[in-house]
């Protein structure tokens, strides 16, 4: 690993000259709410277009990510529309849920309150502080000792543990102490990061594990390689090295990112694999958001910096419809005539995630 300062001119990437990553972030906002705005709910649609049926299901876990999203419009512009679209989704999240912000996964629960603390930092708005503190005393209730500890996924399944519910309440707990100094968030993060890395990670590639116990049996769903789960696992290694100093965290993530990049790519083109619809839509999203801090934390780790351009290339150039502008689940083909709104989310977040590299100038024009 280079040194930090000066590896940050051999990481820099040249971008097409005539748009920025932030214009390109500009157009994508602009689709996502042209596209899946509604207006009545005061929530995203679960489809576009949408049908009689789109919004039966309320997709908790899909709408906290587009909080999060436009947290990093409003982060990125300072534009007031996206900060009241914000508001608007605190009350259509708080009245779709029934009045109140748990609910029985910890994974979901976990990713909202990431979104909404971002919201606080982002904003000052108080309200959503004192959202994500109570979403995570709510969260610290899955820590049992069921496969030598870790948070539950779900409520009715509390022996079940996967890398979802564990990975992603590491970079909430880091974040917390980040921010507001409280040492037992820190702590928190610590052993939770702790079973992770032990119990779902490859201890000999690094390579994140997706889950334990699911059928009861004790066993590892070693076979299910999800870009997600590397994603939250880097995310939590980045978070804890800002929040310690302790390399050895960076040093996890790294090799996660390498790891990441061996199984998941194409040998060829080094494009990420299509994940579905539905959930599988976010997958990518996750993956190329905690990917990109660990960039901006480490600016030497050009593979990583290289993968998300090439990905970031080929979904503006091939995974993109213009007209709608709106993004496929595969980014490098066309999106289909109806597309979730987890797969078009993925999209929208590297786009936001290349602006703030560039914006950090490790992506320079030519």
């Amino acid at each position: 690993m280079g040194n930090e300062h000066n590896a940050t001119s051999d990481a820099q990437v040249s971008a097409p000259k005539t748009e920025t990553w932030a214009n390109r972030a500009d157009l994508a906002q602009e689709g996502l709410m042209k596209q899946y705005w509604n207006s009545k709910l005061n929530l995203f649609d679960n489809l576009s277009p949408c049908n009689d049926l789109c919004n039966e299901k309320f997709h908790y876990w899909w709408q906290a990510h587009g909080v999060d999203t436009l947290v990093d419009a409003y982060v990125r512009t300072g534009d007031r529309e996206v900060k009241n679209h914000l508001a608007n989704m605190y009350q259509g999240m708080l009245e779709r849920n029934g009045g109140a912000w748990p609910n029985d996964f910890y994974d979901d629960m976990e990713w909202l309150a990431i979104a909404w603390l971002r919201a606080y930092e982002a904003t000052g708005e108080d309200k959503y502080k004192q959202t994500a503190l109570l979403l995570w005393e709510d969260i610290k209730t899955g820590w049992n000792e069921e496969q030598g500890g870790g948070i539950a996924w779900r409520k009715p399944q509390l022996d079940y543990k996967n890398t979802p519910a564990n990975a992603p309440a590491v970079i909430l707990a880091a974040k917390l102490y980040q921010k507001f100094g409280d040492a037992e968030d820190l702590v928190w993060a610590k052993k939770i990061y702790d079973w992770q890395k032990a119990n779902l990670v490859d201890p000999e590639s690094g390579f994140v594990w997706d889950g334990k116990n699911r059928e009861g049996d004790g066993k590892i769903d070693k076979s299910w390689e999800f870009s997600y789960c590397q994603g939250v696992y880097i995310g939590a290694g980045v978070e804890l090295y800002r929040s310690t100093g302790d390399r050895s965290y960076l040093a996890d993530a790294e090799r996660t990112a390498h790891a990441s990049k061996a199984r998941l790519t194409s040998p060829i083109t080094g494009m990420l694999p299509s994940e579905s619809n539905g959930d599988g839509g976010l997958f990518k999203g996750i993956f190329v958001r905690y990917l990109a801090e660990l960039v901006l934390a480490d600016p030497s780790q050009k593979e990583s910096l290289d993968l998300l351009v090439t990905n970031a290339n080929s979904l503006w150039s091939y995974g993109r419809d213009e007209e709608r502008e709106m993004f496929s689940k595969s980014w490098a083909t066309t999106p289909e005539p109806a597309e979730d709104l987890s797969v078009n989310l993925s999209g929208v977040m590297l786009l936001e995630r290349m602006a703030v590299l560039e914006k950090m100038g490790l992506i320079i024009e030519q």
